[in-house]
Order: structure tokens, then C-alpha cells, then sequence
């Protein structure tokens, strides 16, 4: 997800994102996005008040949620995740412990946290995330932050 259709701006269809990706680029006139899962291209771009508002053809109802190929996405540099590939991912603490499995990514006031599907909420910071294997569908935390 790179954004959400927000309330209108305008008379002529044109919407502010909410929830807004920062690449610019998802923004400009031309841009190809996918709406509800069906294809729509930016066809009126500005801002306002901070914040992208945008026209697509074809138009689209409030609160659709917007995407891009992930193909579109850029390369990730070593560390680097994508929020939607940890979702799914099961987690377990150093020694084994099931904690359970990311249901969400969430942002925070620091830093994003994970939103396992027990409850539990773990910070994305380096003390707590010891080794994340997309290949394995796994993540690794250290002792002491699911307590």
C-alpha cells in the first residue's frame, strides 16, 4: 500500500492521499498505479495543505486503497524490508520461543513496530530484531521485548 483514495479535493475527482507513500514519484501526472487492484493512471497531480492530491482515470471511490506493481518498487539495499514482505513472517525470540506470526507493520512514534497475531507488539529497532530471513518466512528477536 503507497496511500488511500481520502476525501475529495475539488469538484473535478480529484482526491487528497491519506496515508501517503514519501516517494514522490506515485504522484506525478502519468504516473500507473493499482486502485482496488485494477489499474488507474495519475491524470492531475498537485498538493495541498502538505499533502498529495491527485486525479485518476479511471475514477475511484473514498478509502480504496492504492498500489503499485512490485516490480515498480525500487531494490531494497541489504536490511532493507518492504513492510508488506514481513507481514506473514512468524517470529520467534533468541532460544527458540514462538511468538507468533506479523499481522501488521504499524508506524510509530520511533520507530515502525511489528503487530504479531498473539497481541504482542515489537519495536523495529536493532536491539530487539536480530535477523530477518525472508527466505526461511522467519524473524528473529532477542529475549526480554515480548514480556
Amino acid at each position: 500500500m503507497i496511500g488511500r483514495v481520502g476525501k475529495p479535493h475539488g469538484l473535478d475527482g480529484s482526491f487528497y492521499v491519506e496515508q501517503p507513500s514519501r516517494d514522490e514519484r506515485w504522484w506525478r501526472v502519468g504516473a500507473q498505479l493499482l486502485a482496488g487492484g485494477r489499474p488507474v493512471q495519475v491524470v492531475g497531480a498537485r498538493r495541498a495543505q502538505s499533502r498529495p492530491v491527485i486525479r485518476v482515470e479511471p475514477p475511484v471511490e473514498r478509502g480504496t486503497v492504492i498500489e503499485v506493481e512490485r516490480s515498480a518498487l525500487p531494490a531494497t539495499d541489504e536490511d532493507e524490508y518492504y513492510a508488506f514482505e514481513l507481514v506473514g513472517l512468524a517470529v520467534e525470540e533468541d532460544g527458540g520461543r514462538t511468538l507468533g506470526v506479523v499481522q501488521a507493520v504499524e508506524p510509530g512514534v520511533a520507530n515502525d513496530v511489528l503487530e504479531l497475531d498473539t497481541g504482542i507488539l515489537l519495536p523495529m529497532v536493532e536491539d530487539c530484531v536480530r535477523e530477518i530471513d525472508l527466505d526461511a518466512r522467519r524473524i528473529k528477536v532477542a529475549q526480554g521485548f515480548a514480556d
